[in-house]
């Protein structure tokens, strides 16, 4: 399941981001791509030695978890260390999938799911679109900046080619504590329907049963 989240950074962030990352180096993409990907990935990064780059990180991660459809739909255990890319005029990420495991050593991550955070303003460049392949066709994902998109990690997918001016986002991967895409989803939609028939007014007692369905389902599944 992919899912677009709206507004996960508000304007006033995205210009604080923006407005840091262009104090910050710039270093080849290649240099965090796995084997595969290295070949068809061309696009710059923000130094994550950068103590500024590592704060940026945390500020964002935070408005992503306080985004009120992250933590029903990913159920996150742990997540990655924040990519902030660049892709000037001509760069692009060819086809691949992202890696099964990330991290150093024993400390390795399972990566359920990927999410980009746009930060640049669709009016400032052209191209860049996030393609994602399914079953369904290809998805095309070119979104205002603060908005993300959480999709699996195991698709295919690629970054357009930019034509004009710069892509800026933020990339990063999550382990879930749910790993089945199906149990994921079924436990999404069952909190989203309880969170709208709250909103309609639905009796507590019926709500309490959904409660004790979602948390129970989530105890069978959780990994």
């Amino acid at each position: 399941m992919s899912l677009i989240l709206k507004a996960v950074l508000t304007r006033e962030d995205v210009e604080r981001v923006c407005a840091d990352l262009g104090a910050i180096a710039w270093l080849s993409g290649k240099r965090t791509a796995g084997a595969a990907a290295r070949a068809v990935k061309d696009n710059l990064q923000a130094d994550g030695s950068d103590t500024r780059t590592q704060a940026l990180e945390r500020f964002v991660v935070d408005a992503l978890r306080r985004h009120p459809l992250f933590e029903i739909a990913a159920r996150p255990a742990r997540i990655s260390r924040l990519l902030f890319s660049k892709y000037e005029p001509g760069m692009a990420y060819g086809a691949h999938t992202d890696d099964a495991l990330m991290g150093p050593g024993d400390d390795k991550l399972r990566t359920d799911l990927a999410f980009t955070i746009f930060l640049a303003a669709r009016q400032n460049y052209e191209g860049g679109a996030l393609v994602v392949q399914s079953a369904l066709g290809d998805q095309e994902i070119a979104l205002d900046a603060g908005d993300a998109i959480l999709y699996p990690a195991g698709s295919i997918h690629y970054v357009a080619p930019v034509t004009r001016g710069a892509r800026l986002a933020a990339v990063g991967w999550l382990q879930s504590f749910v790993p089945d895409a199906g149990q994921r989803e079924t436990l999404f939609d069952l909190s989203v329907t309880r969170t709208r028939l709250a909103e309609a007014g639905a009796a507590r007692e019926e709500l309490l049963r959904l409660d004790k369905s979602i948390s129970n389902l989530l105890r069978m599944w959780a990994r």
